[in-house]
């Protein structure tokens, strides 16, 4: 096989590493994690944080089953107990918000453009009941 030939396998296998989780995300993910103290007990050791996150965002990314993570990011039983404790800490809506405020500054979010669709909410009537089931010919 030529160089050229092995050049572009090689980007397209770089390429291919899109949902990997960069450093500088990392770094700002870090302080927002919530804080774990090892059991007086002792017991397994937890899992390295980060490469829980890289597993988690490979997920997110690529839209696979927990069940089918690649064993280099750990279990996915593990991962998905992460990322449920991650959600319910609010982790990924502060770092959402923190990203809008630092795009904002960057770039500036021209909110006057904003608006929120009347589907994103509940009706707050909602239909009339005729007795007759909606998935049934009338």
């Amino acid at each position: 096989m030529s160089k050229k030939k092995r050049r572009v396998r090689k980007a397209k296998r770089k390429s291919r590493r899109s949902w990997q989780l960069p450093e500088t995300l990392w770094l700002r993910m870090q302080p927002l994690l919530p804080r774990y103290q090892a059991s007086p007990r002792g017991g397994r050791p937890r899992a390295d944080l980060k490469q829980v996150a890289r597993g988690v965002f490979y997920v997110l990314r690529t839209g696979c089953q927990w069940k089918a993570v690649p064993q280099e990011y750990g279990s996915g039983s593990t991962l998905h107990r992460y990322f449920q404790e991650w959600t319910e800490a609010g982790v990924f809506r502060k770092l959402w918000k923190a990203s809008l405020v630092e795009y904002d500054q960057l770039k500036g979010i021209q909110w006057n453009w904003l608006s929120v669709d009347g589907a994103m909410t509940k009706s707050p009537l909602g239909g009339e009941k005729d007795g007759q089931e909606p998935h049934r010919p009338r």
